[in-house]
């Protein structure tokens, strides 16, 4: 999770949303990513999105099976679809998000019998540093009036 949160604070660095992920299998970092919505002027760019990415071509498979995901946040319901298809077995998560978390806060997607695909989640993990370095962006947006 420090490496997790490493890119979170190269996210921050950016003036991203500082969130940052990482994908690891057999020990080995596969990827290392932070949300670049602003930068990549793309919506879909979160941290999860953007490692899922890069992990599925370093090992040239869409299927990320026997890797475990590492995000600072927990995931929104679009990063929980993609971490569904692309078989990712475990997720790793620092901070709860109460306004958009799809794993366990508004939604619990990864845990649904209904689909072909269930995670083992691992919750909480560094939660107070993970959520400090997003409270104080938040905090700093405000005060400056911007979104």
């Amino acid at each position: 999770m420090n490496l997790a949160l490493a890119q979170a604070e190269e996210a921050l660095a950016a003036d991203e949303v500082p969130v940052g992920a990482l994908i690891v299998r057999e020990g080995r970092v596969l990827a290392a990513a932070h949300n670049q919505r602003e930068q990549l002027h793309d919506p879909t760019a979160h941290a999860e999105m953007v490692a899922i990415t890069q992990a599925a071509s370093a090992l040239n498979s869409w299927r990320l099976e026997e890797c475990t995901l590492y995000v600072t946040l927990e995931p929104c319901p679009m990063c929980a679809g993609a971490i569904l298809q692309s078989r990712i077995p475990r997720l790793v998560y620092g901070a709860a998000d109460p306004k958009a978390g799809a794993v366990n806060s508004l939604y619990q997607m990864l845990d649904d019998n209904r689909l072909n695909h269930q995670v083992e989640v691992v919750e909480g993990i560094m939660a107070e540093c993970c959520g400090r370095i997003l409270t104080d962006f938040f905090s700093q947006k405000r005060a400056l009036g911007k979104k």
